[in-house]
């Protein structure tokens, strides 16, 4: 048995899937620049007291600074490696998601874009800049950037086609 392609993306969409990345991975670079530039390591402007500041920190190891404080031989290449897969294998998923299914393919777009603008962070200078601090008195949340945010929205918007929001199925008893 011959199982049929998903249909083609409507040309709308199939754009949307090339110019989200392009505009993530571009806002993602400039604001890191931005930070490098303006901030030095370690540092932090206050953007809104008792709330968030821009702080410019470092991450060597993967999500949420996991495996940070971890070294091991080639660490730097081995997570680029795994990133670098897993953006292949994302780029490949991609083209199965049928056109119909837009909130699946913004979400898969954001989450190619973030990744691949920590990935130019890795190779560039072997760590990826993270610089929004949002804490609460002396609790913080993990540093993050564009492409991080990116990312969780775009997992956000998977999971939401994968329970059918954005579907207009009638529901009869």
């Amino acid at each position: 048995m011959v199982e049929e392609a998903p249909p083609a993306a409507p040309d709308g969409s199939r754009r949307l899937g090339l110019w989200i990345p392009v505009v993530v991975v571009a806002l993602d670079q400039i604001t890191k620049a931005m930070v490098r530039r303006a901030i030095p390591l370690y540092e932090s402007v206050t953007v809104i007291p008792n709330l968030l500041d821009f702080t410019h920190v470092r991450n060597t190891g993967t999500a949420f600074g996991f495996m940070n404080s971890v070294d091991f031989p080639f660490k730097t290449v081995v997570i680029a490696l795994i990133a670098m897969s897993a953006l292949f294998a994302m780029a490949i998923y991609s083209r199965t998601i049928a056109g119909e299914q837009w909130l699946a393919r913004v979400g898969l777009a954001l989450i190619i874009g973030g990744a691949a603008g920590n990935l130019i962070d890795r190779f560039f200078i072997g760590s990826v800049v993270d610089f929004v601090d949002v804490y609460w008195g002396n609790w913080h949340f993990w540093a993050f950037n564009v492409a991080d945010s990116a990312i969780t929205f775009g997992v956000t918007a998977m999971i939401l086609d994968m329970i059918g929001v954005g579907t207009h199925v009638s529901k009869t008893v």
